[in-house]
């Protein structure tokens, strides 16, 4: 003990001293409170969408009518759907209207977005005229749309009166009943996106489009070269989320035109009605859900995937 520095001898014979556990107390009573904020949601998701999911799954192994027992038939459901002409319509006829809808839909509403610049007077105004028809209930505005296409409507009296011309029954002709149900909808839809869009552009920094101007670049190039880059996040949100709401069109058809004329019109989520309510056909109704969910599903993966190449972040 004689050669042993006495620092080292008081710092040995010292007691410890006592943990502060404050810290992981507090951390602890966090996740608590964020667990229990977290668990409805939680809770609601499982109920109300895991578990549908699950069963529709299961239900779509089984011949399962509306009244009576159910029987296994493993993926019979799922082999009748590529045979079956009604589905392949139906899936064609919402594959097109998804390739008319969404793009129509972007461009309009971005196109709006744009007029309404903070230059604009009484912006507010027509933010809230433009957005209107997206909180009217879709069933009304499809009513509506079809007294307008109808022989001797709105739109044919106007053509007649104006110009001379006699238009055809839209929502009777099957060239022209899918773009009639086309047009409504971007008319319903587009106000949402038009208020992201053009929140997005009020963010875009003046400072950057000044510099833009001062470098010789006129509206068009500065709109393609910096507002849209700085923008390409809300483009994506509203470009996924007018995919996936696109793919489940269903009142619109189902109003205008119960999916005529023919199977012009019908759609994959009228055929799952169909199927479920009108055939007691639950298995094989499910099973259509099911690819459509699948098809969703890829989409939506596909948009995530490509993301990384055009959309910005700060």
């Amino acid at each position: 003990m004689a050669n042993v520095p006495a620092r080292e001898v008081t710092e040995a014979s010292a007691p410890a001293a006592p943990k502060d556990h404050s810290g992981g107390r507090r951390r602890g009573r966090s996740g608590a409170w964020g667990v229990g904020f977290a668990a409805p949601h939680a809770l609601g998701l499982a109920l109300f969408t895991l578990v549908p999911i699950g069963i529709a799954l299961f239900m779509s192994l089984h011949n399962w009518p509306m009244i009576g027992s159910p029987s296994w038939i493993g993926l019979d459901n799922y082999q009748e759907l590529l045979t079956d002409p009604t589905f392949r319509t139906a899936l064609g006829n919402t594959f097109l209207f998804v390739v008319l809808y969404v793009p129509l839909n972007l461009v309009v509403s971005l196109g709006m977005a744009a007029w309404l610049s903070p230059r604009i007077r009484h912006r507010q105004i027509f933010r809230v005229i433009f957005f209107l028809p997206t909180v009217t209930p879709i069933v009304a505005n499809a009513v509506v749309w079809r007294m307008l296409y109808q022989p001797g409507g709105a739109i044919d009296a106007t053509a007649q009166s104006f110009f001379g011309i006699k238009m055809p029954d839209f929502l009777a002709d099957p060239n022209w009943a899918m773009i009639a149900i086309v047009v409504m909808s971007v008319w319903q839809g587009f106000g949402y996106n038009m208020i992201v869009f053009s929140s997005a552009l009020d963010s875009v920094p003046e400072s950057q489009l000044e510099a833009a101007s001062l470098d010789g670049a006129n509206a068009w190039t500065a709109f393609w070269r910096i507002k849209l880059p700085l923008i390409s996040p809300s483009l994506f949100f509203a470009t996924t989320m007018t995919l996936i709401t696109s793919f489940q069109v269903f009142i619109q058809p189902y109003i205008m035109t119960r999916g005529g004329p023919g199977d012009s019109t019908v759609t994959l989520v009228q055929f799952i009605y169909n199927q479920g309510f009108t055939f007691q056909k639950l298995g094989l109704a499910s099973a259509a859900a099911w690819v459509l969910f699948v098809i969703i599903l890829g989409v939506t993966a596909v948009q995530f995937l490509g993301q990384k190449k055009w959309v910005h972040y700060e």
